[in-house]
Formats: C-alpha cells, sequence, structure tokens
C-alpha cells in the first residue's frame, strides 16, 4: 500500500499533528515501507501457534477471590490527616 502526500497530510489532520509540507513526502515514503513490512508479517502461516504474553511459559500467581475489608482500618486511616470514629472525614462541599 502506497502512500502519497494527501493521504499523510490527512492522517496528520486526524492525528492533530503539525507536518510541515516539506516533510510530508519523506514522512509518505517511510509510512509505506511500515506498511509493506506488516504486509509481509500477514503473509506469515500462524496456524496452530498459540498466542502468548510472555516469552518465558509461566503462570502468574492467582489469588482467592474473597471479598474482605483487608483487616487494616487502622492503618489506613492513620494515613488521613483528621479521621472521625473510624472513618475519612472531608471537607463539606454544600452549603
Amino acid at each position: 500500500m502506497a502512500l502519497d502526500k494527501a493521504t499523510v497530510a490527512r492522517i496528520a489532520t486526524l492525528a492533530r499533528i503539525k507536518v510541515p509540507a516539506s516533510e510530508q513526502e519523506h514522512l509518505a515514503t517511510e509510512l509505506t515501507g511500515i506498511l509493506t513490512w506488516i504486509e509481509q508479517l500477514d503473509e506469515v502461516d500462524t496456524t496452530g501457534v498459540d498466542p502468548m504474553s510472555s516469552v518465558a511459559a509461566m503462570q502468574l500467581p492467582m489469588r482467592d477471590d474473597v471479598v474482605t475489608d483487608g483487616n487494616c482500618r487502622d492503618k489506613i486511616l492513620a494515613n488521613a490527616p483528621a479521621p472521625a470514629h473510624g472513618f475519612f472525614t472531608v471537607p463539606k462541599v454544600v452549603e
């Protein structure tokens, strides 16, 4: 897929990037090269290849999905500037 200066100008407008007219031809050449490389990747046969999120075969540790209060209310409230009766207090915003 070859890009021309008009297409580069349209992409720059959509991306809200100011590209001077003097650089549009060079940018069109670079973007065409990138798109050609991506088209080459489409030709690779990936049937039977499982998707992966890492090159190392590993599984992240999982914890039980249990709802708790964390058992650390006092530690959390120690960070509050003015706790009251076991709760955070905030400035009044409505009069």
